[in-house]
């Protein structure tokens, strides 16, 4: 079958079809891997800071891989296309800035749920999404680097109050990145796991319960939570990983119809907050190791990756608890350092995005620092303020540049 990519689809090169197909599922497993271990800490950071309980966290994680593990498999297979999901990294690095909500986890629970229902809605009827895209890229990714500013310095602040649990994770990733950029995230987790055997922290996981468990928890509606975290959390996740996703396929020349997987998303994403979980969407950047050259040198069976990377993120749900635990227990800063590393990246990019327009760039800038300010104003945190701010701003040079305003001139 050909993939579903436009009248011709993309071409496999000669000598593609010598290559075996289990090529494409290591790749599969790759994207996984990667994806799973490089932002793992971020969600269990964000889920966390909004007053989930470790048990919560742990079945938030479960309910995010299951979720977008099943929509890996089934889009990849039905479309042969591949289509990966995963969780909402932005979106879980905004939580971690985040204050917990009047009511709680519960207030955060429905806020996800609302979140969802947009994201669900965007797939749904396509003149909303067109009107996520009318909003400034440059003030959506302002708030998003004003966000990852904060969980960046982190490993930063750690090192100087923990240097000795510290340092080896920060010096794995300065060396991975140096020799093997795919594998520095990864490659800072195992030496936090060296750092975890050798401070003893395993050992006080004795008679811990680490069998997952799906932890329902009934939402509860704050208008400062839908605020402060469901607006800013759609707008993240739209701007910075499904609308980016949907580049990433049409750029390998992948054109399939993204209704089903979007809506998808978003129902998945309403489902699974009941569980804890946050949000999922298309995948972004670890949508180019699953559709590129690399996972198979024919498009056609590409598709295969992103099937078995579906399988990879449905077999690390059962260590969901052992995870969550073993991050409750580490020495303190460790997790925030890995979420910190893990984002550098992100923020590099969202910080030229958003600093790069001449015409935007003092609006990005107000962004930027009122989302990493901390402000928090009748219980709605810094990034709706921050996006606010900017979108104010610009509002009043717009307005003022077209004499709407009178402005005196001496």
């Amino acid at each position: 079958m050909s993939t579903p990519s436009g009248p011709s689809g993309p071409s496999a090169p000669p000598g593609a079809a010598t290559v075996s197909i289990g090529w494409a599922v290591l790749a599969g497993v790759v994207t996984g891997l990667v994806g799973f271990t490089s932002s793992f800490a971020v969600v269990l950071t964000g889920l966390r800071a909004v007053g989930a309980s470790t048990d919560q966290a742990a079945s938030g994680l479960l309910v995010l891989c299951v979720t977008m593990g099943l929509g890996c498999v089934v889009f990849s297979w039905r479309t042969r296309t591949p289509i990966t999901l995963a969780w909402s990294t932005p979106g879980a690095a905004l939580l971690a800035t985040a204050a917990v909500p009047h009511g709680g986890f519960p207030a955060a629970v429905g806020a996800f749920m609302a979140c969802g229902v947009l994201l669900a809605l965007c797939g749904l009827v396509r003149p909303l999404g067109r009107v996520v895209a009318m909003i400034p890229a440059p003030l959506a990714n302002g708030m998003l680097a004003g966000v990852l500013l904060v969980l960046c310095a982190a490993p930063f602040l750690a090192v100087a109050e923990e240097p000795a649990a510290i340092a080896p994770v920060i010096l794995a990733w300065l060396v991975l990145m140096a020799v093997a950029r795919r594998w520095a995230v990864p490659g800072a987790l195992v030496a936090a796991i060296v750092v975890l055997i050798v401070s003893g922290t395993f050992g006080e996981l004795a008679g811990a319960s680490l069998v997952p468990v799906v932890e329902f928890v009934a939402p509860q509606w704050d208008a400062g939570a839908l605020l402060a975290i469901a607006v800013p959390l759609f707008i993240v996740t739209m701007t910075s990983q499904n609308i980016p996703g949907i580049a990433v396929l049409a750029g390998f020349g992948y054109r399939p119809d993204m209704r089903a997987p979007l809506t998808y998303a978003g129902t998945a994403s309403v489902a699974g907050a009941l569980g804890g979980g946050h949000a999922i969407n298309l995948a972004a950047i670890s949508a180019a190791l699953a559709a590129g050259p690399e996972a198979h040198p024919d498009p056609d069976r590409r598709w295969v990756a992103g099937v078995s990377c579906g399988f990879t993120y449905l077999a690390f749900g059962p260590l969901s608890a052992l995870v969550t635990a073993v991050a409750v227990a580490a020495p303190a800063g460790l997790v925030e350092t890995i979420a910190g590393l893990a984002l550098l990246a992100t923020l590099a990019g969202a910080a030229a995005a958003a600093l790069g327009d001449t015409e935007h760039r003092e609006a990005a800038a107000i962004t930027i620092v009122v989302s990493a300010s901390g402000l928090v104003v009748a219980g709605i945190g810094a990034a709706f303020w921050g996006l606010v701010a900017g979108a104010a701003y610009l509002l009043l040079i717009r307005l003022a540049a077209r004499g709407a305003i009178p402005i005196r001139r001496r």
